[in-house]
C-alpha cells in the first residue's frame, strides 16, 4: 500500500500573492482533508467561499450521552454543504469523527430541544424528526421543504419524546433487513442527500 501522505506538496515556482493563500502551506504543502480547489487557502478563505454557497437546511442532533456519532454527522454536514449544525443537550462532544471539518462549518449550541424548537419558529423553519416510529411519515416520498432542520436522536434511544413533541414531523427511513435501527450518523447522511436530491438534482433534471 502506498505510504505518501495525501494532498499536495510545496507550491510549485513563484508563491502567487493571492489573500485566499496561506504563506505556510504555500512553502511546506497542504496534507489536509480538504477538495482540490481549497488547496493552499486559509481555514478562513476557505469558510468565506463555503458561506457564499450555502444550502439552506439545518441539520440538528440530541446529545445527552455524549454521541459518538456528532462527529460523523457534522462532517456529513460539511459534504452536503448544510447552513449550520445544531448541538442539543451537552455542549461538548466528541470531535474526532469531524475530520476537522467542524472549522469550516457554523455550529451552535441549544440547551433544550425546545430551546432549538423557538429558535427554529423565529426564522420559520419546519423541524423534521428523523426516527423510525409508529405513524412516522416515509422519507422516500415526503415532500423535503427547501428550508427546513433535520432532527436527530441520540445512538440507540432515538428522538426524545420532547424532540418528538416539537418536531412537526417524524420522518423514517425504508429497512428491510432483521435490524431494528440504522447508526443514526448514516441516518443523517441518507436524509441529507435525500435533501440534495430533492433540491439540487432536480434543478438540473431533463424537462
Amino acid at each position: 500500500m502506498d505510504d505518501v501522505l495525501p494532498g499536495v506538496g510545496p507550491w510549485p515556482g513563484p508563491l502567487p500573492d493571492d489573500p485566499r493563500y496561506d504563506p505556510e502551506l504555500l512553502v511546506q504543502g497542504d496534507r489536509r482533508n480538504v477538495a482540490d480547489r481549497y488547496r493552499y487557502w486559509t481555514v478562513e478563505a476557505i469558510a468565506a467561499d463555503l458561506d457564499r454557497q450555502r444550502h439552506p437546511f439545518h441539520v440538528a442532533i440530541e446529545n445527552w450521552q455524549h454521541d459518538f456519532n456528532i462527529g460523523s454527522i457534522v462532517r456529513t454536514a460539511n459534504a452536503f454543504l448544510a447552513a449550520a449544525v445544531h448541538i442539543v443537550g451537552r455542549r461538548r462532544w466528541n470531535r474526532r469523527g469531524a475530520m476537522v471539518t467542524d472549522r469550516y462549518q457554523h455550529i451552535h449550541h441549544h440547551r433544550t430541544v425546545e430551546e432549538l424548537g423557538r429558535w427554529a419558529h423565529r426564522v420559520d423553519l419546519p423541524v423534521l424528526g428523523v426516527d423510525n416510529l409508529p405513524g412516522a411519515a416515509a422519507l422516500e416520498t415526503y415532500d423535503l421543504p427547501e428550508r427546513c432542520v433535520l432532527l436527530f436522536g441520540q445512538e440507540g434511544p432515538g428522538l426524545s419524546a420532547e424532540a418528538r413533541r416539537h418536531a412537526d414531523v417524524v420522518l423514517s427511513i425504508a429497512q428491510y433487513g432483521s435490524t431494528r435501527s440504522i447508526n443514526a450518523g448514516a441516518a443523517a447522511a441518507i436524509a441529507m442527500h435525500a435533501w440534495i436530491r430533492r433540491h439540487r438534482f432536480s434543478q438540473h433534471a431533463s424537462p
